[in-house]
């Protein structure tokens, strides 16, 4: 069982399915609002938080996703990721299919692979 689903249900609608992005790492915490899963890209970690489809539902007025710079107060065998002392937005989405195709622009870059011109 994921930490997502412990904490927030079920239930609760992602807008996707996570499966297809495995880049994307779980890291919801009971005392959050919404779920949270972090990932790298290049050198930088990220956090993209995902708040209720109905924003009736949302404690805050965000979008319903969000993306933030993120730290690793641990290593890369071991990452301890938070939210960056000063967090810098990154992106924000309403829409999942916006999202969508974001983590699809992630996805390419990590399978891309380098090829030799020799």
């Amino acid at each position: 069982m994921s930490a997502y689903h412990q904490t927030f249900g079920y239930e609760f609608d992602l807008g996707f399915d996570l499966s297809l992005y495995p880049f994307l790492i779980d890291k919801s915490y009971q005392n959050d609002m919404c779920p949270s899963f972090y990932f790298k890209r290049k050198s930088d970690y990220f956090i993209l938080w995902i708040d209720y489809a109905d924003p009736i539902c949302r404690e805050e007025d965000y979008p319903r996703y969000t993306i933030i710079s993120a730290e690793n107060d641990g290593n890369n065998i071991h990452p301890e990721i938070r939210t960056a002392s000063q967090p810098t937005l990154q992106l924000e989405f309403e829409l999942p299919s916006e999202l969508i195709d974001y983590l699809e622009q992630i996805k390419l870059q990590l399978n891309a692979k380098v090829v030799s011109i020799r």
